[in-house]
């Protein structure tokens, strides 16, 4: 009856060290900037790792600082229950500086909008986003030179996006 009973006692704690942390869903797998020289724009990526099922009808609602300044920008992705990672990209950025780090707060919210788990991380600048030219470099489907960067006589205008916060 003793052995019984350690076995079930054994059992159970092994149980309860398997159950997950309540309320976490997701974790940060990776954060990072993008920059898209020919298209002349720059993006916060994060991705989060997914550690229990996800809300039916639920949504991730991410929001970036914006280095210009202002309101926080904001971005939004549908989960679903066996989805095993989350990306979330802002909109277009510009005034990002190098060797800033810029705020990123994110919610997991159900189906009713009730917030489940919110997350936030802090993504490090390693490039200055005045590398890229203010105009994106091609234009349309085939990758046309920019006229608005590739000027009449042979003038190309490669300054980046001016009046930026100090």
């Amino acid at each position: 009856m003793k052995m019984r009973i350690a076995m079930l006692g054994a059992v159970a704690l092994l149980a309860a060290a398997c159950q997950r942390e309540v309320g976490k869903l997701a974790e940060f797998s990776g954060h990072l900037f993008v920059f898209n020289y020919r298209l002349s724009k720059a993006n916060y990526v994060v991705t989060l790792r997914t550690t229990a099922p996800l809300p039916e009808g639920g949504v991730a609602i991410a929001r970036f600082e914006n280095p210009r300044g202002g309101d926080m920008l904001v971005s939004e992705a549908k989960l679903f229950p066996k989805m095993e990672k989350i990306v979330l990209e802002s909109p277009d950025l510009q005034c990002v500086r190098e060797g800033r780090s810029y705020a990123v707060k994110i919610d997991l919210a159900d189906a009713q909008g009730k917030i489940v788990q919110q997350l936030e991380t802090k993504v490090l600048a390693t490039i200055d986003q005045s590398i890229l030219p203010a105009n994106s470099i091609v234009v349309g489907p085939a990758y046309d030179m920019n006229p608005k960067v590739f000027k009449a006589g042979g003038v190309v205008d490669l300054s980046p996006v001016q009046d930026c916060p100090a």
